[in-house]
């Protein structure tokens, strides 16, 4: 009996397609771009880094700092609070000379100029840093017999931050922030052109909370000062917010109670199920 060749398996050979190399000139515009709509997003939603130009808050953050702002909490509806150090868009007729970046009339260097400002190295034309005194309702007075600022009838204990030597402020009012509103005032009483010094031509000095931008939550330039920029303890005081209807916001209310709608109707779901099932049974 004559052997048989044994045949080898058929072996079906695809065919391997080869990807061509992306080349160097077109793979870094697409980094470039999409780079540039992650920073967008990142700085538009989430946390901004903020160059300081003024004295305005020394001595806790000096000209040159560089802060990051939280801006990721007002989009859940979270609102100001005393103490936190925010910065906010020009209410109207607040801003110097001192507090905004000049403009070149050499193109090259206005354009980087624009980008730097883009990207949080440089301060924008249209924005402010102040710490929050005082929240919607609260009444806010200069100056009890000591000399101190007072929220809601509670004396303010400012050494902490304010500038070493200078006054909590030189010049007196009264105020009852409306609502939706802020009083707001630089760590550098003597030279802070915030809420007092806009009490005219119709205003009361206040910033809408609309115009909040965020809050600074840290220091993060220069390196040897690098830290929180957290709440001072004088505004943790039990009288401070007993007395101030802070707002709800709309989209906060919703959530909260959508909540108990949501566990009361699975739990109906659950004893419908359930009074079924022993039905069947």
């Amino acid at each position: 009996m004559a052997r048989g060749r044994r045949r080898k398996p058929e072996v079906v050979k695809g065919r391997r397609r080869r990807l061509k190399p992306i080349r160097l000139w077109r793979e870094i515009p697409i980094l470039l771009g999409i780079a540039l709509v992650l920073a967008l997003g990142i700085k538009t939603f989430v946390v901004q880094a903020f160059y300081i130009p003024s004295p305005s808050m020394e001595t806790t953050i000096m000209p040159g700092d560089r802060v990051l702002v939280n801006k990721f909490s007002p989009w859940f509806g979270a609102t100001p609070q005393r103490g936190q150090i925010v910065v906010f868009q020009d209410p109207g007729g607040w801003l110097t000379g001192t507090e905004v970046t000049g403009a070149s009339s050499n193109p090259i260097v206005r354009g980087i100029k624009d980008t730097f400002t883009f990207v949080g190295l440089l301060p924008g034309q249209q924005d402010l840093i102040k710490r929050v005194i005082g929240l919607p309702g609260d009444v806010v007075k200069c100056c009890d017999a000591q000399g101190r600022i007072t929220v809601n009838g509670v004396a303010l204990n400012e050494s902490d931050y304010i500038y070493p030597g200078a006054a909590p402020s030189e010049q007196s009012f009264d105020v009852t922030v409306p609502a939706g509103h802020i009083w707001v005032m630089g760590d550098n009483r003597g030279d802070s052109a915030d809420s007092r010094y806009h009490m005219n031509n119709g205003s009361d000095g206040t910033v809408p909370i609309s115009d909040v931008v965020g809050h600074a939550f840290v220091l993060i330039w220069p390196p040897n000062r690098v830290g929180g920029l957290g709440v001072p303890a004088t505004f943790q005081q039990q009288g401070l917010t007993a007395i101030a209807a802070l707002p709800v916001q709309p989209a906060t209310a919703a959530l909260v109670g959508a909540l108990p709608v949501r566990l009361a109707f699975r739990k109906r779901r659950v004893l419908f199920r359930s009074a079924r099932f022993l039905k069947k049974t």
